[in-house]
C-alpha cells in the first residue's frame, strides 16, 4: 500500500492513498474528539454532534439536500463515533471526487444546528440507545466498559444517557465543536482514484476556512484492580450473552504483534481454539471471539460469547483453562504459523476497497500520529516467538485484570464469583 502524507500550513493532516484501477474514491474525515472528551454533563455529546452534522449546512439547509445529492451520484455515506474520535466519509465513483470533496467538507466544517433539527433528533437517538439495549450480544460490551473503568468517561455509554440526551441545548453543541473540530486534531483521508497532483489543492481549498484554535485535551485514563470482577444485568434471555475482558495496554506498545498471535491462537477464525472447543466440540454457543482492543491510552482484550443457558458455568470455565493453558504451554509450531498466516491474509483482505484503506490510515494516524504500512506489521508478526506469545499471555491473564459481564436470567454476581479465576 502507497500513501503519501503532508501537513498543510493551518496544520491539517491529509493523508492520500491512491489506488491504481480503482474505480472508487473515498473521502473520509476524522476528529479527535470522543467520548472520551466529554464529562459528566457532555456524556453522550460527540454522537450527537455527529448525527447533527448530517442535518444542514448554510448552502445545503436541510438533511435531505444532502442525502438528495449524495444518492444522485450513488454515494455511499456515513459517521461513525467512538471513545477517541469521530469520523465521516463518502464514496463514490471516482469521477465525483469534487463533489464528495465538496458535500463532506461543507458538512464538517458548516453545521447548522438548528434548535427544531436537534429536538427532533433526540428521539431518534433516544431511540438508538434502546435499540442497542435491546441487542444483548451488542450492549454486554457496554456493561463490560462500566464494569472495567467505572464512573469516568471511557466507562460511560459512547451514546450517552437518554436523560442526557433529552437535556441537550444547541449553545452545547457550539462549545464543544469549537473546542475540538479545530485544524491541530482534523486528519482528512482520500484513498482510490485521483489525480495526485491536483488532491492536496483541492483539499486545502475547501478545509480552507477550519478552525486554527488551539487543541484540547481528554482526561487520562484511571485504572484500578485487584480481584476479579463480575457484572450480571438480568434479562430474559433464550442465551447468555457475557464478555471476559481483560486489561492490556495502549495501540503503540512494542508487544502488539505479540497481543495478535496472542488472540488469534485463542479466538479468531473457525480453527481457532476457543471456536474448536466450544462450538465444533462441545456444541454449546454459535459464536465467540477474541478480539484486542487498544487505544491512546489504554487496552482491553476480550472474549465474547453467546452460550447455552444451562452450560454457562461450564463454558467460563473451559474459556479460563484456555487462557491459563496460554500461560503454561508454549503455541507449537505449526499453530503459530497458522496464527501469522491469518493475520497476514486477514490484514490484506481488509484493504482491498478504498474505504477500507481510507478508515485503516485515518485509525493509525488519529491513535499513534503516524502510519505503520501494513506489510510493516506483518513484518512484525512474523517476528513473534512461542515464547513472546507466553510471556504475554503470563502478563495479562491474572486474577488482579480479569472481568466479565453477563446478560441473561441471572441475578446477581456472587454465583459466578467462586470459578471466577484463572489456574
Amino acid at each position: 500500500m502507497r500513501l503519501n502524507k503532508v501537513t498543510q500550513s493551518n496544520g491539517l493532516r491529509v493523508v492520500t492513498v491512491p489506488m491504481a484501477d480503482n474505480p472508487s474514491v473515498t473521502v473520509l474525515v476524522m476528529v479527535e474528539a470522543g467520548s472520551k472528551y466529554e464529562d459528566k454533563s457532555t456524556s453522550g455529546l460527540s454522537h450527537f454532534l455527529e448525527h447533527m452534522v448530517f442535518k444542514g449546512t448554510p448552502t445545503r439547509p436541510k438533511a435531505v439536500d444532502i442525502s438528495r445529492e449524495l444518492d444522485g451520484i450513488g454515494a455511499q455515506y456515513n459517521a461513525f463515533t467512538t471513545q477517541e474520535f469521530t469520523g465521516y466519509y463518502a464514496k463514490a465513483d471516482a469521477r465525483h471526487l469534487d463533489r464528495i470533496i465538496d458535500i463532506v467538507s461543507d458538512m464538517y466544517l458548516h453545521p447548522l444546528f438548528e434548535e427544531s433539527e436537534i429536538a427532533k433528533e433526540k428521539g431518534v437517538i433516544v431511540e438508538e440507545i434502546r435499540m442497542y439495549q435491546d441487542l444483548p450480544q451488542r450492549h454486554v460490551h457496554d456493561v463490560l466498559m462500566d464494569l472495567v473503568y467505572g464512573d469516568q468517561p471511557v466507562g460511560w455509554n459512547i451514546a450517552g444517557t437518554i436523560d442526557n440526551v433529552r437535556s441537550f441545548k444547541r449553545d452545547q453543541f457550539i462549545v464543544y465543536r469549537d473546542a475540538h473540530y479545530v485544524s491541530k486534531k482534523t486528519v482528512v483521508i482520500v484513498s482510490g482514484s485521483f489525480k495526485e497532483n491536483e488532491i492536496m489543492r483541492k483539499i486545502e481549498k475547501s478545509f480552507s476556512s477550519i478552525s486554527k484554535d488551539k487543541a484540547s485535551g481528554k482526561v487520562a485514563v484511571k485504572e484500578s484492580q485487584t480481584v476479579p470482577q463480575v457484572k450480571v444485568e438480568y434479562k430474559e434471555t433464550d442465551q447468555t450473552h457475557l464478555v471476559l475482558g481483560m486489561r492490556t495496554f495502549d495501540v503503540t506498545d512494542p508487544r502488539t504483534p505479540a497481543m495478535l498471535v496472542l488472540s488469534t491462537v485463542l479466538g479468531r477464525g473457525m480453527s481457532s481454539r476457543l471456536f474448536s472447543k466450544l462450538r465444533d466440540e462441545m456444541g454449546i454457543c454459535y459464536y465467540v471471539r477474541t478480539e484486542q482492543n487498544a487505544f491512546t491510552d489504554h487496552g482491553l482484550l476480550t472474549i465474547s460469547v453467546g452460550l447455552d443457558n444451562s452450560r454457562v458455568e461450564e463454558g467460563v470455565k473451559v474459556i479460563l483453562a484456555e487462557c491459563s493453558r496460554m500461560k503454561h504451554e508454549p503455541v507449537s509450531p505449526a499453530e503459530l504459523k497458522k496464527a501469522k498466516d491469518y493475520i497476514a491474509g486477514t490484514t490484506m483482505l481488509e484493504l482491498e476497497t478504498s474505504e477500507a484503506r481510507a478508515e485503516y490510515c485515518g485509525l493509525e494516524e488519529i491513535l499513534k500520529k503516524a502510519i505503520e504500512l501494513p506489510d510493516d506489521l506483518i513484518k512484525k508478526v512474523s517476528a513473534v516467538t512461542a515464547a513472546e506469545v507466553q510471556k504475554l499471555a503470563g502478563r495479562i491473564f491474572v486474577d488482579a485484570g480479569l472481568n466479565m459481564a453477563v446478560i441473561g436470567k441471572f441475578n446477581g454476581e456472587e454465583g459466578f464469583k467462586r470459578y471466577l479465576k484463572f489456574d
